[in-house]
């Protein structure tokens, strides 16, 4: 079984390049980076949204190969595990965006986001385990800033905080980055 390291910060940490970084080291350029933003007419059109696409593929090494997830994001990743000759690494930026774009942007609020947000953790774990590849799964830390104003916002929080928890229960490594500052929490070095 491969190995699942889970890397958790807020907004500008530096969660990501510390991904990349240790991507690299363990695969060299046979990385499968997993992007998670539903690409959606609202997102392609938001001026801001398409300059940080353009400095992430600008960040990353481009002989990796990217997948762009959609509506079936864990059927899309298994495929394009099962396509590849060997077995890569999968870096996987970031689980805030993928239960973002499978949980809330529909036209209605899911009954019961927790769960679902767990669920779709779980379904994710399993593949992982499934695929016997190294994975590195980024997301954000949302339950150390202040709390929505909205009752979405307060949602989204509160399903993004029950998904990191069944991650990181489920990895085998977690590291936390603050203010590009990292500390590993759970597992060996």
């Amino acid at each position: 079984m491969g190995n699942l390291t889970f890397i958790l910060g807020g907004a500008r940490s530096g969660k990501s390049g510390l991904a990349q970084r240790l991507a690299k080291e363990q695969a060299g350029e046979n990385v499968l980076y997993v992007a998670t933003l539903r690409e959606t007419p609202e997102t392609l059109a938001d001026p801001e949204m398409n300059e940080r696409i353009i400095r992430h593929r600008a960040s990353r090494p481009s002989a990796w190969h990217t997948l762009v997830l959609g509506e079936h994001p864990l059927q899309e990743l298994a495929q394009a595990i099962a396509k590849r000759t060997r077995k890569p690494t999968v870096l996987l930026d970031c689980l805030s965006m993928l239960i973002s774009g499978q949980l809330f942007m529909g036209e209605a609020l899911p009954i019961d986001a927790e769960g679902e947000a767990a669920r779709l953790v779980q379904a994710l774990v399993a593949l992982q385990q499934h695929s016997d590849t190294d994975w590195i799964v980024v997301s954000n830390e949302v339950g150390l800033s202040v709390v929505p104003e909205t009752a979405s916002g307060r949602l989204y929080r509160d399903a993004l905080g029950r998904a990191n928890q069944v991650l990181a229960h489920s990895a085998d490594r977690v590291y936390f980055v603050i203010a590009g500052i990292v500390q590993q929490i759970k597992g060996a070095s």
